[in-house]
């Protein structure tokens, strides 16, 4: 599996999980899945990046996320 196919199989997930509100039931999940994308930042692209930001974001503050 290359890179971009581990990075594109964890943004999924990611995005799976914020869509579901999983960061308000389970944040340790979440929180955990950022953390093994974002040790590829460097080959993250900007979309990439600035939805981790927003999830983040989300995650710490504790809000609905709203597609």
């Amino acid at each position: 599996m290359s890179l971009r196919d581990k990075i594109n199989e964890r943004m999924d997930e990611l995005q799976k999980l914020m869509e579901g509100n999983e960061h308000l039931s389970n944040p340790d999940k979440v929180e955990l899945l950022i953390g093994s994308v974002s040790k590829f930042w460097s080959a993250l692209s900007e979309e990439d990046r600035d939805y981790i930001h927003g999830a983040r974001y989300a995650l710490e503050e504790k809000v609905e996320w709203k597609v």
